[in-house]
């Protein structure tokens, strides 16, 4: 029998999703190496040291941009409800023993990805705003020694978290087969979405009847 595929996200979507991937990475390790001395041999991938202290910056602001447009196209479905403290709350039968029953129904997304989602929005708004205090180039002149410092701390706090949740991120997209064809091809197969998405799966079985029975019939 022939599989059913459902569109979860648009080539655009797909796109800026692995932008924000790469410019991750870029931002990511050019961050480490200036971190600590036992990772300052990844600043050759930049050039050396003062690219690295030059590039880096400029990777994180246009990293911020690329997040922001996927911010705005999907912020809405990302708005926390009642239903996603009960799925949080049954989140540990999940992992535990991978019981999909007992989990509340999700829509398009459910309330771990949501956290993924706004932990990634928080994180990005730290890293701007305290990277912006402590760019050297441009406005660490006008800002005092102590909010230089804290601005590092929190900076690199925030580094820590993104990291973290992008690695749980990946982590569950390896976990749920099935998913990475979201993001490589841009549908899931209706089976894939009926069990982990069944209120998403409804709204297009729905949305697809709909445009069905008003399509114009031909003699």
């Amino acid at each position: 029998m022939k599989k059913l595929y459902i569109q979860r996200y648009t080539d655009n979507q797909r796109i800026n999703h692995w932008l924000v991937v790469v410019l991750f990475g870029f931002a990511g390790f050019s961050g480490l190496a200036l971190f600590h001395p036992n990772l300052f041999f990844l600043t050759q991938f930049y050039g050396g040291p003062q690219w690295t202290r030059i590039v880096h910056p400029y990777f994180g602001i246009v990293l911020f941009l690329l997040f922001l447009v996927m911010f705005i196209g999907f912020w809405r479905r990302n708005i926390w409800r009642r239903e996603d403290t009960q799925w949080v709350k049954a989140a540990p039968d999940l992992v535990l023993h991978a019981n999909m029953t007992q989990m509340p129904p999700a829509h398009k997304y459910n309330a771990g990805q949501k956290l993924v989602f706004w932990l990634m929005t928080f994180s990005l708004i730290v890293l701007l705003v305290t990277g912006l205090l402590f760019w050297q180039d441009w406005f660490a002149a006008s800002v005092p020694i102590p909010v230089q410092r804290m601005a590092v701390l929190l900076h690199a706090v925030a580094a820590f978290v993104m990291s973290l949740t992008a690695v749980v991120h990946i982590y569950a997209a390896i976990w749920v087969k099935g998913t990475l064809r979201a993001m490589t091809q841009g549908t899931v197969t209706a089976g894939w979405a009926k069990h982990h998405h069944p209120l998403w799966y409804q709204d297009k079985i729905g949305q697809a009847q709909a445009r069905a029975e008003t399509r114009p019939e031909h003699s």
